[in-house]
């Protein structure tokens, strides 16, 4: 166990060190949430109407959501290239845990968020954003964003084995991710949909976290989206993170 969390935290390290060495990873985690913010804020702002507060204090929460979701999947990226340049074979030729070239970059990936999390908050504050919560309120929003955002980085682990392939794992996670956040409670409210998306956008995990995240940050009454964000989280888990372990598994094996 003592050697296993050595070398997770070597792995982290070295995630870490590999995003601000990174140009390209550190315009991903700043400059383009911020456009996000920017553009929902200005452009779809004075047409959207919000009942009980304004637009940017709606839309907030949902950009946290959307962009720790897309952040979270900078584990497939980061683990395709890997496998692609051969860096992981040359890890399993080593005298070292191979559970911690996984779970040292999914942990890298929520201090990364933290970060994006933080400048966004910044900027919405700049932009007219006045959210309400207390602090207790502030960690709770938090700990539900970075438990959804690890367990979508275990998915991305097991994208990133399954497809090996940089160019097209981008596709396909933008594929999987695009559309849980446009059809969600992340931008418009799930009642102006028609009402197939209406049930799908009311039930699925973007829109649990999105709404707890925004009851939270708005001192707002908490629903059941806090526990149904958090059983979705866990249900995430359960399956991603075996499934990777084995498919991880069998790539050391061949």
């Amino acid at each position: 166990m003592r050697s296993t969390l050595t070398d997770t935290g070597i792995l982290f390290r070295r995630s870490v060190t590999h995003t601000f060495r990174s140009p390209e990873i550190l315009v991903g985690i700043t400059i383009s949430p911020v456009m996000f913010v920017l553009l929902f804020r200005y452009v779809f702002g004075g047409a959207i109407e919000i009942a009980g507060t304004t637009y940017v204090n709606f839309l907030m929460a949902g950009i946290f959501v959307q962009t720790i979701a897309f952040g979270a999947l900078t584990t497939s990226i980061s683990l395709a290239s890997d496998l692609e340049k051969g860096i992981v074979d040359r890890f399993f030729s080593l005298p070292m845990s191979r559970s911690a070239i996984l779970t040292g970059r999914t942990i890298a990936d929520l201090l990364r968020n933290v970060f994006t999390i933080l400048v966004m908050v910044v900027v919405g504050v700049l932009v007219g954003y006045r959210p309400e919560g207390s602090f207790i309120d502030w960690m709770a929003a938090l700990g539900l964003m970075l438990m959804f955002s690890f367990a979508i980085s275990w998915v991305g682990a097991l994208m990133a084995i399954g497809v090996p392939n940089v160019e097209a794992l981008q596709q396909i996670s933008f594929i999987v991710i695009l559309p849980l956040t446009f059809a969600s409670s992340a931008f418009v409210e799930p009642e102006t949909m028609p009402k197939y998306l209406q049930a799908f956008a009311e039930n699925q995990p973007v829109t649990q976290v999105v709404d707890a995240v925004r009851a939270l940050t708005l001192d707002q009454p908490l629903d059941g989206s806090a526990l149904s964000s958090v059983l979705w989280s866990l249900g995430i888990l359960i399956v991603a993170v075996p499934l990777a372990a084995i498919a991880f598994r069998r790539t050391a094996s061949r």
